[in-house]
């Protein structure tokens, strides 16, 4: 073990990223928003004021009275790797992290003047060392962009949908809200994945993470290709009907899938970007301030164009198609929904040879 100003860090060689600014490693989707939110002027101001309103300092209370405060004398490996992953994305001030008994893996960063990292003791208990400090890093990820933040208004503005729930206007306002931040948070928890990695340094340990939060403790019994197949199998399998589907399972998750998540990241870590991260150049948080929107809303709106090219979902490609002025739209439609297309056709073609079999 090495000593640092921050602690002790492992002995395995692994790249800290003095000033990274969270751009380095945030998708698309999440970066576009969080710098429009952080050029409007008022924001903050905004924000703190309705920070009397959100039940911020009750959690806070409820987490201390109610949970395990982690630090040197209470789950000190979980406060070295605390440690660890703020020295490795130079975060100055550590979060305060807690342990909360409950059945369910889980993890979240919440609080609005301070992050608050809250872990599940059926996650710590699940997660080897690697894993857990993949997880870890994800979460100070969360801290250093700044989700927290609006985490903890989608968990006051779901809660509130819940209790207006009979005011029909009312509550399909908030739940639109909801809606757009659950879209918006989803895509933030794929960048928090990529900040887990950046942390650990360890892609297979972040793979086994994520097979052990779909499939449980049984990574024996698992492999990770096979469970990224799954991944390329939700994605292409199916027709239309299943593109619909596949929406609606999503709609009311704030997380994505894992093997949609696993994906993404194995994805992301043979990128180009990932290495000249992991080489030192990445973008540094004291250039924040000259980030340009319009410059981020280009690279989103280019993400999200590249998704749909090169997408095999059904209604993405058929997206793609009608972008692309592809003919007889309401031909492929009816295909595309009844699942006939390319088959039908052929079968069309050899009628002159052979009977179709209903």
């Amino acid at each position: 073990m090495t000593q640092t100003g921050f602690e002790k860090v492992p002995a395995r060689d692994r790249r800290r990223f003095p000033g990274i600014s969270s751009r380095a490693y945030e998708h698309p989707a999440d970066r576009s928003a969080l710098v429009a939110l952080r050029k409007l002027s008022g924001f903050d101001t905004v924000f703190k004021a309705l920070s009397g309103l959100l039940p911020e300092r009750s959690l806070r209370l409820l987490f201390l009275s109610d949970s395990v405060r982690v630090d040197e004398t209470q789950f000190p490996h979980l406060h070295e790797m605390l440690r660890d992953a703020c020295y490795i994305l130079d975060l100055e001030k550590v979060p305060q992290m807690y342990v909360q008994q409950d059945p369910r893996p889980n993890a979240m960063c919440i609080g609005l003047d301070e992050p608050i990292i809250v872990v599940t003791t059926s996650l710590v208990e699940l997660l080897d060392e690697e894993e857990m400090r993949a997880v870890v890093g994800h979460e100070v990820g969360h801290a250093l962009s700044g989700h927290a933040v609006y985490r903890t208004i989608l968990l006051f503005l779901t809660n509130l949908a819940m209790k207006v729930a009979w005011i029909p206007l009312g509550n399909v306002a908030i739940m639109a809200i909801v809606t757009a931040l659950r879209e918006w948070f989803r895509k933030s928890e794929l960048s928090a994945d990529r900040a887990g990695l950046l942390v650990g340094q360890d892609l297979q340990a972040s793979m086994r993470g994520l097979m052990k939060l779909a499939g449980g403790n049984h990574i024996h019994e698992m492999n990770v290709d096979a469970f990224l197949a799954q991944a390329e199998e939700y994605e292409a399998g199916g027709d239309l009907r299943d593109s619909v589907l596949k929406i609606m399972n999503m709609l009311p998750r704030t997380h994505p899938f894992t093997t949609v998540r696993a994906a993404e990241l194995k994805k992301w870590s043979e990128n180009r970007d990932f290495q000249r991260i992991m080489d030192g150049h990445y973008p540094r948080r004291d250039e924040d301030k000259d980030t340009s929107v319009t410059d981020s809303f280009r690279q989103s709106a280019a993400h999200y164009a590249d998704s749909v090219r090169t997408s095999k979902d059904p209604l993405m490609k058929l997206v793609g198609d009608i972008a692309g002025g592809a003919g007889d739209l309401g031909g492929k439609l009816r295909d595309k929904f009844t699942g006939t297309g390319a088959a039908a056709g052929g079968a069309s073609e050899g009628k002159g040879g052979a009977t179709e079999q209903g």
